[in-house]
């Protein structure tokens, strides 16, 4: 916990493919982080061989499959800031706006603003979301109006 008591929310991304001792340290020290209540997410290539165990040390892991696109969501009070780091995303705005990510592609969200996520390229996309409001405000997403799930209508994909 931190000094105020909030867990935290870590992102470890891995771009190895291989399984050895760095793997396994990796998904060792996140599933000590997580017992002590801090939310562990895993962003790596699909194939890899540390997406695929990651689940087993209890690891969330996030590759968005080409083609894949999220459900719409908003924000109460936590701004978004959104960076590629592998693939190519677009980000599509509740106006119908797109803005598409490259690696090392940044995109800034204010809270209320709708947005969904879609894998335009041909490879997995990582990428990550990083969200505050003067410090961590908690888990505040919601779904606009008929939206039925953050996941879109392809479901989860991992």
């Amino acid at each position: 916990m931190t000094d105020a008591g909030a867990p935290l929310r870590v992102l470890h991304t891995e771009a190895s493919l291989g399984w050895g001792g760095q793997e396994i340290r990796i998904l060792t020290e996140a599933r000590g982080v997580a017992r002590r209540g801090h939310a562990v997410t895993l962003a790596a290539p699909a194939e890899s061989r540390i997406y695929q165990e990651a689940s087993r040390y209890g690891v969330n892991a996030i590759a968005l499959p080409p083609g894949y696109e999220t459900g719409r969501h908003f924000h109460d009070e936590q701004e978004e800031l959104y960076f590629c780091h592998r693939g190519t995303i677009e980000v599509e705005f509740g106006d119908g706006a797109k803005h598409v990510l490259k690696p090392g592609g940044v995109a800034r969200v204010d809270p209320a603003t709708v947005r969904k996520v879609k894998n335009v390229g041909s490879d997995d996309a990582i990428y990550i979301i990083v969200g505050a409001k003067d410090g961590y405000v908690g888990r505040d997403g919601r779904l606009p109006e008929g939206e039925t799930s953050r996941f879109g209508s392809a479901g989860d994909p991992g």
